[in-house]
Formats: structure tokens, C-alpha cells, sequence
């Protein structure tokens, strides 16, 4: 089991301190968020980069439907150049109540299912260099020979995150062409999200099982939050869901604003005990 911390809340400034604790504290990975408008997740992620030297990096996670997915492929090779190759993108079609109306974005859950696939098409396609051409639906893209920039430190790629929305095949065919799930849960019948539970995993693991293809390792990612008082408490919290195949437990504070109490959970490290 893998340890992530995803910061609530901060400007670029409080992302490097944060990830330099988090560095110190054992934590294996340290996320932002990337919303539609606000504080930039790579500018942010870059600064990390430039004070830390083993943390693995990333977002969790970046709505691509509503992005340039060839100005992500930039910021995403940039990145895992400058950091020495420790770059982690997770993507999905993002949360709607995060200005997607207030911008104008595309909100139809089919046309971002649609932006999304070809998005990471187009991504894996520049990661792994020129010449590449694309003709989808809603992205048409010629080879360039114009001021290449070096493919990502990574290969074959940047691991890539995908959320996949259980028991749905083809959301879930999508997650599995990639590097790690990002599991949630709609009940069929009601379209109502319900929470995941180590029980709930299991089925979704043999799942994984069953389909993935070769030997190449596969992530199953989650998150909650964690004492970081009681060491013993906290691994109890986590063991459940590693039995259950999760490979990555990520700290997520979510609401909470005040810096100092985020800092202190940080720095308490994670989830295991020692």
C-alpha cells in the first residue's frame, strides 16, 4: 500500500510547503486539485517539483473533457521532466458543480464521455511523440514538426488514473486501458452514487482480475481520512481496504480550510504504523 495526501485547499506557495512536509513525513504521493477556475494545479505542482526530490506528484483530479488535451500533454511532459519523472495524472469527467455552467463548459454526460476518450488518445498519442496525426469526432490533429518538446521521463507513459463508475462496462473498459481505477459506485436502477466500502471493492477487483490483460502493474485507488493521533487506529482504517486490493490510500481532508490543522495531519504522516 501506497500513502497520497490531496491538499484542500491552497495557493502554490502553500503547495510547496505542504509537499515538502509531506515529503518528510513518508508520505508517498501529494495531490491538487484542478478546477475549472482557480489556483493553476501544474503551476502549483511544478513549484512542488522544484523544492522536492522523491514525492510522487500529481492531480486528483483533472476534469479532461473540458481541457486543450495537447496543452496537458505540454504541462503533463514538462512536469515529469522537471521532476525527474514523477508525475501521476488522474482524470475523469469532472464534478459539474464546479463552474462547468458558470463557463459555459460542455455538460452532457455523453459529449464529455466522448472529449475524455478522445482526450487521453490524444495524450498518450503526443506523449510518445511525432509524427501524430488523430481524426475523432470532436478533435482533429496533424503532425507538427514545430519546436518539439522531449516526450515524458516515464514510459511507456505518466501513469494515468481513470475513474471508473461500477458496474458500468464501458466506464469501466475505459479505466482499465490505463493505469489505476478510481472506483465510484451508481446504483443502475436509481443513478444514485453510493459509497464505497471494502465489501464493495472486492467485486470490482475480481473484476480487474478477470479483464486486465499481462503482467503490468494496475492501481486501485482511495480515500478517506485517518486519525493521526493513534497510529495503531489509523492502520486498522486502512487494512480493510488493502486486503481488499486498494494500492493507494489517499488523506482527503475535504472541507477543510484551515492550513494548520491540514499541516498537522500532514506532518503526523501516514496511515501505518511504523
Amino acid at each position: 500500500m501506497k500513502y497520497g495526501f490531496v491538499l484542500p485547499y491552497g495557493d502554490a506557495r502553500t503547495a510547496v510547503d505542504f509537499a515538502l512536509a509531506a515529503e518528510a513525513a513518508g508520505w508517498d504521493g501529494f495531490f491538487v486539485w484542478e478546477p475549472v477556475w482557480g489556483i493553476d494545479a501544474w503551476i502549483s505542482l511544478a513549484a512542488a517539483a522544484m523544492c522536492t526530490r522523491r514525492i510522487r506528484l500529481g492531480t486528483l483530479l483533472t476534469p479532461l473533457s473540458r481541457m486543450r488535451p495537447w496543452k496537458l500533454a505540454s504541462e503533463t511532459a514538462t512536469l515529469d521532466n522537471l521532476s525527474g519523472g514523477r508525475v501521476i495524472l488522474s482524470v475523469g469527467l469532472g464534478a459539474l458543480d464546479t463552474g462547468f455552467h458558470n463557463f459555459g463548459e460542455v455538460t452532457g454526460r455523453k459529449a464529455r464521455a466522448e472529449l475524455l476518450d478522445e482526450g487521453l488518445d490524444i495524450l498518450t498519442g503526443l506523449w510518445r511523440g511525432q509524427p501524430f496525426n488523430y481524426l475523432g469526432k470532436h478533435y482533429k490533429i496533424k503532425e507538427t514538426s514545430f519546436y518539439l518538446p522531449p516526450t515524458p521521463i516515464q514510459q511507456p507513459r505518466i501513469p494515468i488514473w481513470v475513474v471508473g463508475c461500477w458496474p458500468y462496462p464501458k466506464s469501466m473498459t475505459r479505466a482499465l486501458r490505463y493505469d489505476g481505477l478510481l472506483p465510484a459506485i451508481q446504483d443502475p436502477q436509481t443513478k444514485i452514487l453510493q459509497d464505497l466500502t471494502p465489501d464493495s471493492l472486492r467485486p470490482i477487483k475480481a473484476y480487474i482480475d478477470e479483464k486486465r490483460n499481462g503482467d503490468a502493474p494496475y492501481d486501485i485507488i482511495v480515500e478517506g481520512q485517518t486519525s493521526g493521533v493513534d497510529k495503531a487506529q489509523a492502520a486498522e482504517t486502512v487494512q480493510p481496504w488493502q486486503a481488499a486490493g486498494a494500492t493507494w490510500w489517499i488523506e482527503a481532508l475535504w472541507g477543510k480550510h484551515d492550513p494548520l490543522e491540514v499541516l498537522e495531519r500532514i506532518e503526523q504522516g501516514p496511515p501505518k504504523e511504523n
